[in-house]
């Protein structure tokens, strides 16, 4: 008689059987190393990993080599201080991830214990490897309950939070498991890019990651660039009088919006009222721009988003005063320290009366795709990531390992009641939960937004059900508020439950209930999200049941699925609002609604890479080029060759022929003159038709050599290769933020080059070429023009600040006439500027940027996103406050 399949195998779908069999063998094969390890002493056990780490680093063994006795030897150590042992399909969980998968495994299957077993493993090579949560309280609540079992097999692991010290940051980076958030990670990533001295470079390694609520981070988040800001300039009231305008329109009059497409715009008559309100004649010229901007973010913010839903009103935690802060649509969280981008969260803040902030300067930026494109291995958890197999494959190259619980799923979920009216499934969904309520089986409550959660808290409260609410709004309650939902005849009202974190525990009592019964309100966008409101019930083979009340007016339904809804409705339900239908047809047009905005999402998301891919690639040029001069590369030898590029692209604009006559050795001489003080007679040169241009251009070349090698002789060797590090540090740092503006501004307009039947991808590319090369070359011109000029006397006590995560401000290019100067300071370095010359260039590349003195913004961005961004900032060093540079002067630019 053939042997009958395990249960677990009959759940998976046929195409994963197959690898997941064979990693249950290999399960099977560490679980039988369990009786050796038993015998083990606790010293013994530490032993081991001193063993397996000198295998791996010294003896060549690779980490699938060892990995049955470090996961083994994990399981043993786990058993004997946490109390807690690994069952064999968790062992399936860690070899997925080790193997660089996202293991979906579902709620109360331990993915925290799971995985301390690649962590462990994958930290043998000495290398330094994180963990990557959703939330600092999640980070640090993982790392605290995990380090008794780091411990006992001898690794250190640590926790980041937000706004750290830099000696505990360093320390956390220095241990063998590091804890954080994406956003941390990001930011640490995006600032030691940022530093001027190697010591205050934080990250060690990007090696391996596990990514835990994958999904979320590596799906959700997708859209939002994490970006560091410079110090921002004051926000105009002009926001405030375009909120009063665009409160005054009249939709279908003065403008237009489309809730599917998330568009509006205003009408020729909406442009003419703004303009009458403005007194402007012509709100379209070039000096405008910006209020038309301000115009169509003002109607945006009054048409699409919504309070209570897009965004709350709260007490800004620093000051207490109102603030505007965005909700995480798929969590329910207020996103923290995020933004929306180009003036649409000033013109929220200025419909609600709340003073609008300061708009930000990006200072660097990188997109979530890409900095987990960094490391050499990524692995994820996650309860839901069937649905986004297809998208983690194509983006971050990720398979999917379907990891069967430990337990059958007993859950029972339900089909959809429908019903006509909102109003009628609420009341349908307050009966619902009293009766439940009344037979003391516990509800979790899912809804989508918080004005939908306080409504119906209302309501319970109005019909005399005890309850409890868990929204963006009591955040700080959320752990507490979760562990007790599962009580007997508990209810909680939660908008959204991704990346919760923590499970729901059922007693004795519930479970003769019938378990948790999971009641979603209303549909989101995303069938991941739905599950993971569901995957709350049913944890570890518990009973539990779950069913969503839908209605035609709905969002989702009524935007993409709202004529044929109501059409069925109308045939088919013939009683109260408040009695539902089910009908297979209705179903299926909610799956499809939810599946065309899946696949609206989806592109969308695939084309922030695409886009971001042509900015990343420029990223690693200047990340590369900034750490080898931390790393200590000579510039010595890079300066002169930069030194005669100057002086060839000089003698090529004034001396455009072979012929003396039609040279202009005045000019070129006074542009010379600029950089340094010419020694070579420019007379020799004059009326003689036996010269070259090549003998001009040598000459200066030798001139300009001789100079600069006295400099370094008056410096000394040391300070001069100092003063060359500083000088390219900032002046890389201020031209990239340029750069990074210039190519936020050719992003938003390049989809207007399909009209003109171009491809905007790929005149973003070539665009984009062409603005790095001119980068590059402002670069190389602006640190020969300072090197040149720069005050070496006495400039080897003066260094940047440590950690400095500041750059040169946007400096002016040489225009001085004939006379004249200036002086101001680079990181300590005085700089004297001489008489300089104008020169008439083909292109910006070819410009000099010659300074009339390089003014020293001290003090970007402590830490940092259309869409939203993620931004942190820090305040600039005041005028004549100490200078942060160590010199002891008072700073002034």
């Amino acid at each position: 008689m053939a042997e009958a399949r395990p249960w677990w195998e009959r759940a998976l779908a046929f195409s994963e059987r197959r690898r997941v069999k064979e990693l249950v063998r290999r399960a099977a094969r560490i679980t039988e190393l369990e009786p050796d390890f038993q015998k083990l002493t606790d010293a013994e056990i530490l032993a081991k990993t001193d063993e397996l780490r000198k295998r791996v680093r010294e003896d060549g063994e690779s980490l699938d080599d060892v990995l049955p006795e470090a996961f083994a030897n994990c399981r043993e150590a786990s058993v004997r201080v946490m109390g807690m042992r690994h069952f064999d399909m968790q062992f399936v969980g860690g070899i997925a991830l080790h193997e660089g998968s996202v293991a979906e495994m579902l709620t109360g299957e331990g993915k925290t214990l799971v995985a301390t077993l690649p962590l462990y493993l994958n930290a043998l090579t000495g290398r330094n490897v994180h963990l990557v949560t959703t939330n600092d309280y999640l980070a640090k609540r993982d790392s605290e309950w995990m380090t008794p079992l780091y411990t006992a097999l001898g690794l250190t692991v640590a926790a980041l939070r937000n706004q750290q010290p830099g000696d505990e940051k360093r320390a956390a980076y220095a241990a063998d498991i590091t804890y954080g958030t994406n956003s941390e990670f990001g930011f640490d990533y995006l600032r030691d890019n940022m530093a001027y001295a190697k010591d205050d470079i934080f990250q060690r390694h990007h090696a391996f990651a596990i990514v835990d609520e994958a999904d979320s981070i590596l799906i959700d988040e997708a859209r939002t660039p994490l970006i560091i800001s410079g110090q921002p300039e004051e926000a105009p009231e002009t926001y405030f009088q375009f909120a009063k305008i665009a409160g005054t329109m009249q939709v279908g009059e003065h403008y237009e919006f489309d809730e599917k497409l998330h568009v509006a715009y205003p009408t020729e008559a909406g442009v003419t009222l703004a303009e009458q309100q403005l007194g402007i004649e012509n709100l379209y010229l070039p000096e405008h721009s910006q209020l038309i901007n301000h115009l169509n973010q003002s109607i945006r913010a009054q048409t699409l988003y919504r309070r209570d839903k897009e965004y709350v009103v709260v007490p800004d935690n620093e000051t207490g005063e109102p603030a505007v802060k965005i909700v995480d649509e798929n969590t329910g969280r207020i996103m923290e320290g995020r933004r929306w981008s180009e003036g649409l969260h000033q013109a929220i803040e200025a419909k609600e009366g709340v003073r609008p902030e300061q708009e930000n300067v990006t200072v660097a930026s990188i997109t979530i795709q890409n900095y987990f494109r960094l490391y050499d291995k990524l692995a994820g958890m996650t309860g839901t990531a069937s649905t986004e197999a297809a998208e983690l494959k194509e983006i971050y190259g990720l398979d999917v390992v379907q990891v069967p619980p430990n337990r059958p799923v007993q859950r029972l979920d339900e089909n959809d009641f429908i019903f006509p009216t909102e109003a009628g499934k609420f009341t349908a969904i307050v009966r619902e939960i009293k009766e439940r309520h009344e037979k003391g089986q516990p509800v979790l409550v899912g809804t989508i937004a918080v004005e939908k959660s306080e409504a119906l808290s209302k309501e319970l409260s109005r019909n005399g059900v005890k309850h409890t609410v868990l929204n963006a709004k009591h955040h700080e309650q959320e752990a507490e508020i979760i562990l007790d939902a599962g009580q007997p005849g508990a209810v909680t009202i939660a908008t959204n439950m991704a990346g919760r974190g923590i499970d729901i525990k059922l007693t004795d009592e519930v479970k003769e209930l019938g378990g948790l019964y999971v009641l979603g309100t209303e549909r989101h966008e995303s069938r991941r999200i739905d599950d993971q409101l569901r995957g709350r019930s049913g944890r570890q083979g518990d009973p539990g049941e779950s069913r969503f009340f839908l209605s035609a007016q709905d969002d989702l339904v009524r935007i993409f699925a709202g004529d044929r809804m109501e059409n069925v409705l109308a045939r088919f339900h013939k009683e109260g609002d408040d009695v539902p239908i089910y009908a297979s047809i209705l179903s299926k047009q909610v799956l499809n609604a939810q599946k065309r905005v899946e696949e609206r999402n989806f592109v969308s998301r695939k084309n922030v890479p695409k886009y971001d891919d042509v900015l990343n690639t420029q990223r690693h040029v200047i990340y590369d080029e900034r750490r080898a001069v931390l790393d200590g590369a000579d510039l010595r030898d890079q300066v002169l060759v930069w030194i005669g590029e100057e002086i060839e692209r000089a003698v090529a604009v004034h001396l455009p022929t072979p012929y003396s006559d039609d040279w202009e050795l005045e000019e070129l001489w006074k542009f010379c003159n600029a950089l340094w003080p010419v020694t070579v007679e420019r007379a020799a040169f004059e009326g003689r038709d036996d010269i070259q241009v090549e003998q001009v251009e040598e000459a200066l070349d030798e001139d300009a050599a001789t100079y600069y090698a006295s400099r370094e002789e008056l410096a000394g060797a040391e300070t001069m290769r100092e003063v060359e590090r500083i000088v390219f540090l900032q002046t890389v740092d201020s031209r990239w933020r340029e750069h990074l503006d210039n190519m936020d501004y050719l992003r938003d307009g390049i989809g207007l080059r399909g009209f003109a039947q171009k491809d905007p991808l790929n005149e973003y590319r070539s665009e984009g070429f062409q603005m790095f090369e001119e980068l590059q070359a402002g670069v190389r011109s602006e640190v020969v023009s300072l090197l040149l000029r720069v005050d070496v006397e006495g400039a080897g006590e003066e260094h940047p600040p440590a950690n400095a995560q500041a750059s040169t401000d946007d400096a002016a290019t040489s225009s001085a006439g004939a006379s004249g100067g200036s002086t101001s300071s680079t990181g300590g370095l005085a700089v004297k500027s001489r008489p300089t010359a104008d020169l008439n260039y083909s292109s910006p590349s070819e410009s000099p940027s010659g300074f009339d003195g390089a003014r020293v913004e001290a003090g970007l961005a402590d830490e940092a996103a259309p869409s939203v961004e993620q931004r942190r900032v820090e305040n600039a060093v005041g005028r004549n406050e100490p200078c942060p540079c160590g010199s002891g002067k008072k700073y002034k630019n």
